[in-house]
C-alpha cells in the first residue's frame, strides 16, 4: 500500500443529489481505494480515515485506542493551540477505563433488555396519543414536530424524572443547546441554562427521590456534579438520535414503497426492520479515537497521540460485509451493524431506541395507510451536516383525511 495509500483531504459535508440517505460520494470514494485512508486535518496535522467494517468494529474493541476528550482533534475546525480540557464529571463517553465504567456500570442495569421491553406499554400509549392528535389536526403536518421528536422526548423526560410542568422548557433549552446551527452565544446560554435546569433536577431527586435512573443514582457515591453530567450524557442519547432516526427512517420508508408496504403486511417485520433503518441510515455519522501508542492497522502503523476518524456510515454500507450494501432491505439477513458502536462505549440505550422505533413505526404506517410526502423529496431540508447527527429538519406529510 505504502505511497499509493489514498489521501482524504476534507471531511465531506453534503449529501449526493437525490441520495439523502447514502453516506457523501467522497466517503464512498475513499472506502473504495481501501479500509483506510490519510486524513489531513484542519491546521495540516495528519491523522487517519478508517472507513471499513472490520477495521473500524477492532478499533472500537482496542483499548489502545482513546476516547478521552483532551485527546480529540476536531475532523472539520481548527481550533489552533486552544488546549482541549478533560470531559466534564460524568459525561464517561468521552473517556477511558477506569473513568468511563465508574459511571457507566451504576446505569447498565437499568438499560436492559428486559426493562425496556416493560416500557413497552408506555410506549404505545404515548405513540397512539400523538397519532390521534395528528389525526385530529388532520393533513398536512410535520413530522418531526408531531411525532419524532415528543416520543424520545417524552420517554427519556419519564426515565430520568423530570417533572411534567417542565419538560417543555427542559427540551426546548436542550434542543438549543444541540443546535449546530445557532449562533455560538445561542449555544453558550442555552447550555447555561441546561446546566441550571440539572442542577435543580438533581437536587430535586436527592431531596424527594422518585422512581427513576436519576432518583436510584442518589444512592451511589455519585456526586451533584457527576449525576449532571451523566443526566446530560442520558439526555443527548436519548432526544436526538431516536428522533432523528424516527423522522430519517419515515423519509426511507416513503422513498421505498414495497419495503414500507412488507412493513404494514407484516407486524412481525418490526425487529429486523428497525436493524435494517440504523444500518442503512447511520444518523451517527463519524466518531473519533486517539491512538494510545504505536498500533498496526490495516497494514499502517498509526503512530501514538495519532487522530482516527471512525466513518460509521461507511461501515454499514461496507459491501464486504453487506451484500447489496446500498440497498434498504427489511428483510435482510446479514445484520451486526456498527449504528450504536461497539466495545466498552457501545450506545447505553440501545434498547431504549429500539423499543421506541419497534413501536412507533408500525403504528405510524398503519394508522395512516395513504400517509406520503406533503412536497417532493429533493426539498425536504436535511440537517447541516456540521451537526454530529444526520436527519431532517422537518417533514412535511399528508395523507387522506
Amino acid at each position: 500500500m505504502g505511497e499509493s495509500l489514498h489521501t482524504v483531504t476534507t471531511l465531506p459535508t453534503t449529501r449526493q443529489p437525490g441520495s439523502p440517505f447514502d453516506p457523501p460520494a467522497e466517503l464512498l470514494d475513499a472506502r473504495r481505494h481501501g479500509p483506510i485512508s490519510r486524513y489531513t486535518f484542519p491546521g495540516g496535522r495528519s491523522g487517519w480515515l478508517l472507513t471499513g467494517y472490520d477495521l473500524i468494529k477492532s478499533v472500537l474493541a482496542d483499548s489502545r485506542f482513546s476516547s478521552r476528550k483532551e485527546l480529540m482533534i476536531h475532523p472539520t475546525v481548527d481550533y489552533g493551540d486552544i488546549e482541549i480540557p478533560p470531559a466534564p464529571p460524568g459525561e464517561f463517553l468521552l473517556m477511558d477505563d477506569p473513568q468511563h465504567s465508574r459511571y457507566r456500570k451504576p446505569l447498565m442495569g437499568k438499560f436492559t433488555v428486559r426493562r425496556m421491553r416493560l416500557l413497552t406499554e408506555r410506549l404505545e400509549q404515548i405513540t397512539t396519543d400523538h397519532l390521534d392528535a395528528m389525526e385530529k389536526a388532520g393533513p398536512p403536518t410535520d413530522l418531526v414536530t408531531a411525532f419524532a421528536k415528543p416520543i424520545p422526548a417524552i420517554m427519556i423526560c419519564e426515565l430520568l424524572g423530570v417533572p411534567h410542568q417542565d419538560r417543555d422548557s427542559f427540551q426546548k433549552q436542550f434542543e438549543s443547546f444541540m443546535n449546530a446551527e445557532a449562533d455560538d452565544k445561542d449555544v453558550i446560554a442555552a447550555y447555561t441554562t441546561t446546566q441550571y435546569h440539572l442542577a435543580e433536577l438533581v437536587a430535586a431527586k436527592r431531596a424527594h427521590p422518585t422512581d427513576d435512573v436519576l432518583s436510584d443514582l442518589t444512592d451511589s457515591d455519585l456526586n451533584d456534579e457527576e449525576l449532571k453530567g451523566i443526566a446530560l450524557i442520558l439526555l443527548a442519547a436519548g432526544l436526538d438520535t431516536t428522533a432523528n432516526m424516527l423522522a430519517l427512517g419515515t423519509f426511507a420508508l416513503l422513498r421505498n414503497p414495497e419495503q414500507l408496504a412488507a412493513l404494514r403486511a407484516d407486524p412481525a417485520l418490526a425487529d429486523r426492520a428497525v436493524e435494517e433503518l440504523l444500518r442503512y441510515l447511520s444518523v451517527g455519522k463519524t466518531f473519533m479515537r486517539t491512538a494510545r501508542e504505536d498500533v498496526e492497522l490495516g497494514g499502517q502503523t498509526i503512530k501514538a497521540g495519532s487522530p482516527v476518524i471512525l466513518s460509521y456510515n461507511t461501515a454499514n454500507r461496507d459491501p464486504e460485509r453487506f451484500a447489496d450494501p446500498h440497498v434498504l432491505d427489511l428483510h435482510r439477513q446479514d445484520g451486526g451493524h456498527l449504528a450504536f458502536g461497539h466495545g466498552i462505549h457501545q450506545c447505553l440505550g440501545q434498547q431504549l431506541a429500539r423499543v421506541e422505533m419497534r413501536v412507533a413505526f408500525p403504528a405510524l404506517v398503519n394508522r395512516f395507510p395513504t400517509l406520503r410526502l406533503a412536497i417532493p423529496a429533493e426539498r425536504v431540508a436535511l440537517r447541516t451536516e456540521i451537526s454530529d447527527i444526520h436527519g431532517v429538519k422537518s417533514l412535511p406529510v399528508t395523507w387522506d383525511a
